[in-house]
C-alpha cells in the first residue's frame, strides 16, 4: 500500500472517529459538538487531498499504537493467567489429577507401552 492510501485512510479513519465523538451527545438529548465536527471535516479534507500535514499525526498514532500494545498485551496475558489458568492448575492438584502422566510412582520411565503394533511408516500419504 503506497503513502497516498495511507494518508487517505487516515484522514477517513479520524474523521469518522470526530464525527462520532460530535454526534454521540445527541444519543442522551444534548448538542452536536461543533468543535469536534470541526476537528473532524479537517482530518477528511487532508486526508482526500493527500496531505502530508497527516504525516506527523500518523506516526504519532503508529507509535502510541505500538506503545499501548506493550502495555496492553502483558497486560492480558497476565490476567488471563491468573484468571484462568492458575485455578485451573491448583484444581487439578487439589483432585490429584496428573493429565500428562509425569507423576513417576515406582515406574523407571516414562515410557507407554502399546497393546497394537502400529504397522509400518512407509508410505503414510
Amino acid at each position: 500500500m503506497n503513502k497516498k492510501n495511507n494518508n487517505k485512510g487516515f484522514g477517513i479513519l479520524f474523521f469518522i472517529v470526530f464525527l462520532l465523538i460530535a454526534l454521540w451527545p445527541i444519543l442522551n438529548g444534548g448538542n452536536l459538538r461543533i468543535w469536534s465536527l470541526l476537528i473532524g471535516a479537517i482530518f477528511l479534507v487532508l486526508g482526500l487531498l493527500d496531505s502530508k500535514i497527516l504525516n506527523p499525526f500518523k506516526k504519532i498514532w503508529i507509535k502510541f499504537g505500538e506503545l499501548l500494545g506493550k502495555v496492553i498485551a502483558p497486560l492480558v496475558l497476565s490476567i488471563i493467567y491468573f484468571i484462568v489458568i492458575t485455578p485451573i492448575g491448583l484444581l487439578l492438584r487439589i483432585f490429584g489429577k496428573d493429565l500428562l502422566g509425569t507423576k513417576l510412582l515406582d515406574k523407571k520411565s516414562y515410557w507407554i507401552k502399546r497393546e497394537k503394533d502400529i504397522g509400518p511408516m512407509k508410505n503414510q500419504f
